[in-house]
């Protein structure tokens, strides 16, 4: 199925459902060295199942903001900077 956002935008397909999370497929997840591994959107961002797709209950540039790694926590993005003292 796929994944979209209240705006009807790509988010990702489902892999699977696991505990109260999507598993979203590693073809779709992530950027730079967060790409080819699977990410998790929780379950509770789903607003209604429409056919073959999920919609959310965000706009699909916010709901990327909740997707989750396999242990729970969020990607790290490629626009964080790290700033040294």
């Amino acid at each position: 199925m796929e994944v979209i956002g209240a705006d009807g935008v790509h988010i990702g397909s489902v892999e699977a459902v696991t505990g109260q999370r999507i598993m979203l497929s590693k073809q779709d997840s992530g950027q730079g060295s967060h790409r080819h591994h699977n990410h998790f959107i929780p379950l509770a961002l789903v607003a209604e199942v429409e056919g073959d797709k999920v919609r959310l209950s965000a706009n699909s540039d916010v709901a990327v903001t909740f997707e989750e790694e396999e242990d729970g926590h969020q990607p790290i993005t490629s626009t964080a900077k790290t700033t040294q003292a």
